[in-house]
């Protein structure tokens, strides 16, 4: 996994940072637009659905740049000249990854454009960028590869990255966003949503067994938040809470 860290960012940048807390579309966005949703869920609205093995899962309607825990996933794709703000993204003022490279002063495109992360599938990349920057203490990019190629399933083998990289930074929380739509792909907000938590579930069940076996040591996980836009937190958690009720004796 590589790092960087970005003590060069200034933390009046939490402004531009937490500028998006007025936007109406983060993670795991479809091509429905807002407009044509029915209802919408406030922003900051959390909502635990479900316990698996002492963690809990809760949705929270926010974006990837202010939620607060001890380490942010986000996910990108192979980098092509100006896609997060092409017009098959979502506009820059609903725009989670926007909104993380203004926090980050443009660095995610420059680490992006210039091929220190290429985004390849499964490829990991962290950032520690100064106190305040972004409301969590850390942030881990996780590659989705071609988006041409980009299916569903994926988002389970990113799940157990993703409990995977969080163990071993040795964190209590962290939250998660697809940042599908924020890179102009469609996806099936439910279907996303259900895989990733059941690739964290998987994932830290087979760390967990090490760690009985004495074979991995790691702080245990106490909360992971589920990253969703306010017009479709509902349909996500159904996704979630189908996925943990699989878990479910």
């Amino acid at each position: 996994m590589k790092t960087i860290t970005l003590s060069s960012i200034k933390k009046t940048v939490l402004i531009a940072g937490l500028a998006f807390s007025t936007s109406f579309a983060f993670a795991q966005e479809t091509a429905v637009k807002p407009a044509t949703a029915t209802t919408t869920t406030a922003i900051g609205t959390q909502k635990t659905w479900g316990t698996i093995d002492g963690v809990q899962y809760i949705g929270m309607v926010q974006g990837p740049s202010a939620a607060v825990a001890d380490l942010q996933i986000a996910c990108v794709f192979e980098y092509t000249e100006g896609d997060i703000f092409s017009k098959e993204a979502l506009p820059a003022e609903l725009n989670g990854l926007v909104h993380l490279d203004e926090a980050l002063k443009g660095r995610l495109t420059e680490i992006r454009k210039t091929g220190k992360f290429k985004g390849r599938k499964l490829e990991t990349f962290l950032i520690t960028p100064d106190k305040k920057v972004l409301g969590a203490k850390k942030l881990l990019l996780i590659g989705l590869g071609d988006r041409n190629q980009f299916t569903p399933e994926l988002m389970t083998e990113i799940g157990e990255i993703a409990a995977r990289e969080a163990l071993k930074l040795n964190v209590s929380t962290f939250a998660f966003a697809s940042d599908l739509k924020d890179a102009g792909i469609d996806s099936p907000t439910a279907l996303v949503a259900g895989n990733v938590a059941k690739g964290i579930i998987n994932e830290y069940k087979i760390q967990s067994g090490l760690k009985t076996d004495r074979l991995e040591q790691f702080k245990p996980l106490t909360k992971v938040y589920l990253l969703a836009g306010p017009a479709f937190f509902t349909v996500a958690g159904g996704g979630i809470s189908e996925a943990l009720t699989t878990y479910k004796n």
